[in-house]
């Protein structure tokens, strides 16, 4: 029953303030569908120690069936909850954030007119999600994978009215559906090759498809989307296609472009969207279907080199980003990198581990930017803010401690540090450790990366809260600290971004994995990359830390000891800054290849196939000559008599001669 509440309690919330927020009023929306969030989140922690650290034992997997759903053919799909440990995780991560979102709202929605709207799709967007993360197959995951784009749609397009929201809207959904072809694609080559789409059905059978003493395995030949591919070949196609819906769900590299743009939405939204929903399903996809993945060594070698191009270049382009809500966007994207090459390259319990965190010190960087916002009358340009510290301090400080946490701030090798630092640096020393061809490239990009982090996210904070006030006089005088009912999820997070990593470091990549994990996550005999990743050497170690610093102190010098500098260092690199600043052009190039030439096609088969043949051939063609055929007949209506007398007369005519040619032939 717990379960069950979990999942539909939020559905509920929708319902009630979808269907009836006009006659119950905004607060009582609000308050509904608050309420019942905070039932889901303290059941979701319930679960969370019930199932993952309690009493259920290794490979155990509670199944709660709801209904039986379809049965076509081969297809016998029941909808059913799958509960292990990686489900209590996402229920932790989800409700969390999402309840401390909703309250968080009712002080940042306060002004708008649309709360029950704005409240109910909320709602709906959690709902989705948890039907996504409770999955017992694939059908019903590409439910919560499809809701889960809908009420983003929604949530990123809520002021419809601002045309940028509605393009950024329209992006988010147009760029996934290109990942959802390939998941699409994915979840039928799986059926294809297990006949089912049935996790158990799967996972059971997945090790006849390991290859023999690590040869490719040709016995069997497979008809795959018309192709003929061996065992081997035919698991790393579907690998890919599952990794395509990932990508754009999850932002990474070529499918990156929509999530910068989702900050036209509402800044609760953006909490929402980057910290524990819709940007995690494609890790939590992997991560799932780590019993397929590990089949494929090619497919994990592709899964970490997107992972880590996409760590390194949303870094590059969070270095210069103005909008204070755009930088912490990019901070995601990259972030995600890193969870993607833990996964490519076996630390799956890394990757979660990093989800999972991540969650935390993610939703308290974007919910304290709101506060900001709140606080200078809605401007979100980071050169329009300065010396904001004294006027807004609880928002400073907690904020403060959301960099310390993404920045990965601790001592190596001791248990002092902040959440990222313990889940950030697993990663980091897994990919050095790894048997991964790309190993070197990712830890690499990744330390690059480490470096770059904390330089954008310092001058955030010293851009921000630091130096002499750059907005106007009027708006100075009114800058406030946010109302408590927006403090309260600051406070909450702080404790998760300080806490997460040391109390759950153990749990997550440590001693007590295989206790903790009770097989949701599977890794063949082969991958020790538990064990490895502890005997890196000391330089590897430190890596992380010095990088870190570097960017603290960069930060420092350009924005506090010599503030001219980096304007100085942009003039000098035009070239360089401006194309860090438009994200490397990848907007520029999609708008060229696919945008415009779309529109292009689309204008060549109105004018050639529209207006020349249907307009002219087709049903338009014939009405069209219809009416002047009718336009003519009527001329002949004069209302003369002697025009009706003549008319007559030459049909009379015209009728005689016909019978005399008619009888002489």
């Amino acid at each position: 029953m717990i379960y069950k509440a979990i999942v539909f309690l939020p559905l509920i919330g929708f319902l009630i303030a979808g269907l009836f927020g006009r006659s119950i009023g905004a607060k009582a929306s609000e308050y509904v569908t608050t309420g019942l969030m905070i039932v889901v989140a303290v059941l979701s922690w319930i679960v969370f120690f019930d199932v993952a650290l309690l009493t259920h034992e290794a490979g155990e997997v509670i199944k709660v069936p709801v209904l039986r759903w379809i049965q076509s053919g081969g297809i016998d799909v029941e909808w059913a909850f799958r509960i292990d440990t990686l489900t209590a995780v996402m229920f932790v991560v989800v409700n969390t954030v999402s309840c401390l979102v909703h309250l968080y709202s009712i002080g940042y929605m306060h002004h708008d007119p649309h709360r029950p709207r704005f409240f109910a799709y909320l709602s709906l967007f959690t709902f989705a999600m948890l039907m996504l993360v409770t999955s017992d197959n694939l059908l019903q995951m590409f439910f919560g994978w499809e809701g889960v784009g809908l009420a983003s749609y929604l949530l990123i397009g809520f002021w419809f009215k601002k045309p940028s929201a509605s393009a950024a809207a329209m992006k988010a959904f147009i760029v996934n559906r290109v990942g959802d072809f390939g998941f699409i694609l994915g979840i039928s080559g799986l059926f294809v090759l297990f006949g089912s789409i049935n996790f158990e059905t799967i996972f059971a059978t997945a090790g006849s498809y390991l290859p023999a003493d690590g040869a490719a395995a040709t016995e069997t030949v497979i008809n795959l989307f018309g192709m003929q591919l061996d065992k081997a070949h035919a698991v790393t196609a579907v690998c890919l296609l599952l990794f395509m819906g990932s990508m754009g769900k999850s932002a990474q590299f070529l499918l990156h472009t929509w999530l910068p743009d989702a900050m036209e939405g509402p800044t609760p939204v953006s909490a929402l969207i980057h910290a524990a929903t819709m940007v995690t399903a494609g890790v939590f996809l992997v991560a799932r279907m780590s019993p397929i993945f590990e089949l494929s060594p090619t497919a994990l070698t592709f899964v970490t080199l997107i992972g880590a191009i996409t760590a390194f270049f949303a870094a590059t382009v969070g270095l210069v980003q103005n909008d204070i809500k755009r930088v912490i966007a990019y901070s995601t994207c990259s972030q995600l990198g890193y969870m993607f090459v833990a996964l490519g390259v076996g630390a799956y319990g890394a990757a979660v581990f990093h989800l999972f965190t991540h969650a935390f010190f993610k939703a308290l960087l974007f919910l304290c930017a709101g506060s900001v916002i709140h606080a200078v009358d809605g401007e979100q340009d980071m050169r329009y803010m300065g010396g904001l510290r004294k006027h807004i301090p609880i928002t400073f400080w907690t904020m403060t401690v959301g960099t310390l946490a993404l920045t990965g701030v601790g001592i190596p090798g001791t248990m002092i540090g902040f959440a990222g630092f313990f889940s950030k640096d697993v990663i980091i020393e897994s990919s050095f450790a790894s048997h991964s061809p790309l190993a070197g490239f990712a830890f690499t990009l990744l330390v690059v990366a480490a470096l770059f982090t904390s330089f954008y996210s310092w001058r955030l904070a010293f851009m921000t809260f630091f130096g002499k006030p750059r907005a106007s006089a009027d708006v100075m005088h009114h800058v406030h600290e946010s109302p408590m009912v927006m403090l309260i999820p600051l406070f909450v997070l702080t404790v998760g971004a300080i806490f997460a990593g040391v109390v759950f470091e153990g749990y997550f990549f440590g001693p007590e994995y295989a206790e903790f994990w009770k097989g949701a996550l599977f890794t063949l005999p082969s991958n020790e990359i538990l064990e490895e990743f502890h005997h890196v050497p000391l330089w590897v170690k430190w890596s992380p830390f010095i990088a870190m610093l570097l960017g603290f102190v960069t930060a420092w010098y350009f924005y506090i000891k010599s503030p001219q500098t980096p304007k100085r260092l942009a003039e000098t690199h035009r070239g360089l800054y401006q194309f860090l600043l438009n994200k490397w052009y990848f907007d520029e190039l999609y708008d060229f290849l696919f945008v415009r030439s779309a529109k292009a096609l689309g204008r060549f088969l109105w004018k050639k196939g529209d207006v020349a043949v249907i307009d002219a051939y087709g049903p338009n063609g014939i009405a069209a000559r219809v009416v002047d055929v009718t336009n003519r007949v009527v001329r002949l209506q004069s209302g003369y008599l002697y025009h009706y007398a003549f008319a007559m007369l030459i049909g009379i005519a015209a009728l005689v001669t016909w019978m005399m040619l008619g009888s002489a032939l």
